[in-house]
This record gives C-alpha cells, structure tokens and sequence, in this order.
C-alpha cells in the first residue's frame, strides 16, 4: 500500500471521528442537561423546606424534603456534593417527622447548600 493510500485512509478515519464526535455531543449534553434539570429541582425544593421549617412547619419542610431527595436521587450523577446534599435532606426528613422545626431547617440548608454546588 503507497503513502497516499495511507494518508486517504488516515483522513478518511478523522473525518468519520469528527462526525462521530458531532452527532454525539448532543446526545451528551442533553443527558447532562437532564441530570442538572434534576439537581435544580431538588435544590428549589431543599430552600422551600427551609423556608417551611423556618416558620416553624415541620410537616412542609418534610414534604418538599423528601420532593427534594427524589429529585437528587434521580440526577444519578456521581458527586460528592450530591451525596452531601442527600445526607442533609434524609436527615432534615428525620427530624421534620419529629417535629424539630429548627433541625428540618438547618438540614434542608445543607442539602440546598450542596446541591447548588453539583456541576
């Protein structure tokens, strides 16, 4: 096989890589745009909570807590600030259910804190 051969075939492969890299991104940064639509969710939802707990409803601080853990368990991304954020609202869901205003608010913060830092 001669050198020009060589050098059509090596384009010929670029071009197809480059192709394939196009058509892929799309793909790609959709399903990123999924898991963030997720993580935005789940923090809006961890700041009502707050807000809930802060004027002392127990009850709607667990209910957007646990909207706000659905949704941070749904972004199935590996981060650490995402397992933060679960942390906090799982705890914030636990102390809602036990009536500690306070402790539901100060969790519901932490998790929205984490979350809002998920890339």
């Amino acid at each position: 096989m001669g050198a020009a051969m060589r050098m059509k075939i090596g384009q010929g492969a670029l071009v197809l890589a480059a192709v394939g890299v196009l058509l892929g991104m799309p793909m790609l940064s959709s399903m990123a745009l999924a898991g963030n639509k997720h993580v935005d969710e789940a923090v809006e939802h961890a700041r009502s909570a707050a807000a809930h707990a802060k004027e002392g409803h127990a009850d709607a601080c667990v209910q957007h807590a646990e909207e706000a853990l659905k949704h941070a368990q749904a972004a199935g991304l590996k981060n650490p600030h995402l397992d933060e954020g679960v942390k906090h609202l799982k705890e914030a869901v636990l102390h809602g259910k036990a009536g500690h205003a306070n402790a539901c608010k100060d969790h519901a913060d932490g998790g929205a804190m984490h979350l809002s830092e998920v890339k």
